[in-house]
């Protein structure tokens, strides 16, 4: 879940424990380098490890929250746009369909702020961390599901029924690459 190095996904706090290690003699020195070794994930209290997990799932949810929101706000708009009481049967379906991802991809997806704000005092990060990693997957294919109808969408009202298979198509394998498919095979 986390990118890049271990020292880098520390987040606040580690890094000023770091610095008083160094300026007490307990690091690496004045002037050096942090050693890498020295945040080896081992070494790190399970009770720290968890808050640091729960900091960054809580922080890549910021990412995608961000994306659904506007591609929310946009979906929810289209449907009071004169155009849209004159679009056909088939594009108000693909419409309600995308909006209903949208809507599932914000549950989703907000759903582990909410459960780290209920249960984080009762000292159930452990299954914050569990089940929202699951939440996040999910709503991640619905948002990725979501912004790749809204393309089809799109590319139907604007050039036809091809286009949209194409732009459906292109979209979606670049989601399911990049976000799926890539991160397995690392």
């Amino acid at each position: 879940m986390s990118s890049g190095s271990e020292a880098e996904s520390r987040g606040s706090g580690s890094d000023a424990a770091q610095a008083a290690g160094t300026a007490h003699g307990t690091g690496n020195g004045a002037g050096a380098a942090p050693d890498p070794a020295a945040h080896d994930i081992h070494a790190e209290p399970h009770h720290q490890r968890l808050t640091r997990n729960v900091n960054e799932l809580l922080g890549e949810l910021r990412v995608a929250q961000a994306g659904v929101q506007i591609l929310f706000g946009f979906l929810l708009a289209v449907a009071f746009t004169a155009q849209f009481r004159e679009a056909s049967g088939f594009e108000k379906i693909l419409h309600l369909v995308t909006v209903l991802f949208a809507a599932a991809a914000t549950a989703l997806l907000t759903a582990p702020a909410a459960w780290h704000r209920m249960l984080f005092r009762a000292g159930r990060r452990q299954t914050i961390l569990r089940v929202g990693n699951r939440l996040v997957i999910a709503g991640l294919v619905c948002l990725a599901v979501a912004v790749t109808l809204t393309v089809g969408l799109i590319a139907k009202v604007v050039y036809g029924p091809v286009l949209m298979a194409v732009a459906v198509v292109l979209i979606g394998g670049l989601f399911s690459t990049l976000w799926f498919l890539i991160p397995t095979k690392l």
